[in-house]
């Protein structure tokens, strides 16, 4: 028998028997599903909500923004208070939190009521993300069977954030725009007295204070942080003070709140769960993971309709097959992981993702179907390969008391990841673009420097000029996105290979965490932790 057989066999005799918990993956499955269709149903109803409310420039920002930012920078502080007041306690707190918030939503009658709603919907998608994943690595305390779940788990995200838009757009047909968030009413309303009833609750180390002052300085800092990005990423000047002060401020907060949890006898999060290479790896390759697919997601739907000329619902179905072939390597992730190791999965996946970014090289002016459906297929499978093996060898290497602190860790690199990849591939995409429109034959240097803004203002502006000129800058500015997409691409390559070199620190082989697979200075035996789990 090998030594991974050997190991597998292991963890089987020493998980006790789960209560219900394939049912208890249902029920959190559910709560997934539905922050993430929060997180994408609104994208097709900002034309509508502008319609009808008026909102401003900066207004709008925030309907929009303010959603993922309120979650990102929440994570932690609701993670670790889940560890110690109950997963299951906060989870029902953010369902809760949900549906009311769903509710002012959808009867929003101005702009500024609509973003206290999405705020209000990012506080309980904060409390929803990591209390999901921290009672999932309580309740399959076998390796294997949490492996299974976690991919389960991970499939249920890429359906919503494939179904948001294409159920936002069915709802705009045959109702108004509240429509998208009353959906949200009647699943909470299930699952509330469901979660109640089948959910167990579990709580970590409850010794000494939580950190109350750490846990606001990390979600000043996160906010602070994750909004400068975001600022960055929507193309406002580095310089900017909208920029600069909130991303200064923010790494400041976030300086002070390490050196912080270094000094305190209990802190919020532990931080030499960092000292463990699996830990620390396992972070940074969700943050390169992500930093790629949301930049390329990004880039790609801007081709599909300005390039191509494909309509919104055309390009969501041309970019179906990737959220399929994230599914399906979803499903099979915990056989990969059994079979192939942490290491080899993880480094595969960012290699597959590379290669199928190099072969999207290959898209020009015109249409091929064929090639962007085997590059996406191939991107969908190797960026949720890689993000499955991170996520499950990151849940692992936590001690189980520390699963909330530690989920909230994955769930902020992946907001992080996200942001920094719109604003990284944004920025090298604008670099490779504009300069192509600098000198334009008929073209005058004010429309050039208007057209080198994005695609889509070189179109505007083409309209305007009309005759010879206008076609000259039209096809000059599709030329010189294509060109930016390549080195976009290229750029893109080259981070997930760093991505599959940093891979190379990942365990080569699936084992059962130990007695004491927390931190060395933590005793905390598997009888313990897992005597705090009560139905």
């Amino acid at each position: 028998m090998s030594g991974t057989t050997t190991a597998a066999a292991r963890c089987r005799r020493e998980t006790g028997p789960g209560a219900n918990r394939w049912v208890v993956l249902i029920v959190l499955c559910v709560s997934l599903l539905l922050v993430a269709l929060d997180a994408t149903v609104l994208h097709v109803a900002v034309p509508a909500v502008t319609e009808d409310l008026k909102p401003g420039a900066i207004e709008l920002l925030w309907i929009v923004d303010i959603y993922p930012l309120v979650c990102a920078s929440l994570l932690i502080l609701f993670g670790t208070l889940g560890d110690r007041v109950g997963r299951r306690r906060i989870l029902l707190l953010g369902y809760g939190f949900f549906g009311v918030a769903s509710g002012i939503a959808a009867l929003a009658d101005s702009a500024q009521v609509l973003i206290g709603a999405r705020a209000l919907l990012g506080v309980g998608g904060a409390m929803i993300m990591p209390a999901t994943l921290s009672i999932l690595r309580q309740v399959f305390p076998d390796r294997r069977e949490r492996a299974l779940a976690i991919g389960i788990w991970s499939a249920v995200a890429a359906v919503g954030a494939a179904v948001g838009p294409l159920l936002g757009g069915f709802l705009l047909e045959h109702f108004w725009w509240g429509s998208v968030f009353l959906i949200n009413i009647p699943l909470m309303l299930i699952s509330l007295p469901v979660g109640r009833l089948l959910l167990p609750e579990s709580k970590g180390d409850r010794d000494g204070p939580w950190d109350v002052v750490g846990a606001l300085m990390a979600a000043a800092g996160l906010f602070g942080a994750v909004l400068g990005v975001k600022r960055l990423g929507g193309g406002e000047p580095p310089l900017s003070p909208f920029t600069v002060v909130p991303l200064v401020v923010g790494a400041a907060l976030l300086v002070a709140f390490v050196r912080r949890q270094r000094r305190r006898a209990h802190p919020l999060v532990d931080l030499r769960m960092f000292a463990r290479p699996a830990f620390s790896t396992s972070v940074g390759c969700i943050v390169l993971a992500m930093l790629a697919l949301v930049g390329l997601e990004l880039i790609a739907a801007q081709y599909l309709q300005l390039v191509l000329g494909l309509s919104p619902l055309e390009t969501g179905l041309r970019l179906l097959p990737l959220t399929i072939a994230a599914m399906a390597a979803g499903l099979v992730g915990s056989h990969m992981l059994h079979r192939f190791g942490p290491r080899r999965m993880v480094v595969f996946g960012f290699c597959l993702t590379a290669g199928s970014v190099v072969t999207l090289t290959a898209m020009g002016a015109e249409d091929n179907t064929g090639l962007l459906l085997f590059g996406f297929v191939l991107l969908g499978f190797g960026l949720e390969t890689t993000l499955f093996g991170a996520y499950e060898s990151m849940l692992s290497e936590a001690p189980q008391e520390q699963a909330g602190g530690a989920a909230a860790i994955g769930e902020t690199s992946y907001q992080l990841g996200a942001g920094i990849g719109i604003a990284l591939l944004g920025s090298v995409m604008n670099a490779a673009y504009a300069p192509g429109l600098s000198s334009v034959p008929g073209v005058p240097a004010s429309a050039s420097g208007a057209a080198g803004h994005s695609l889509g203002e070189a179109y505007e502006v083409a309209a305007r000029l009309g005759g010879a000129p206008g076609a000259a800058l039209r096809h000059a500015a599709r030329d010189s996105f294509v060109h930016g997409l390549h080195v976009t691409l290229l750029v893109s390559a080259g981070l997930l290979m760093l991505g599959a070199v940093m891979a190379l620190r990942l365990p080569r082989v699936m084992e059962c965490e130990g007695p004491a697979a927390g931190l060395a200075e933590v005793p905390a035996p598997r009888e313990a932790a897992e005597s705090r789990v009560s139905a």
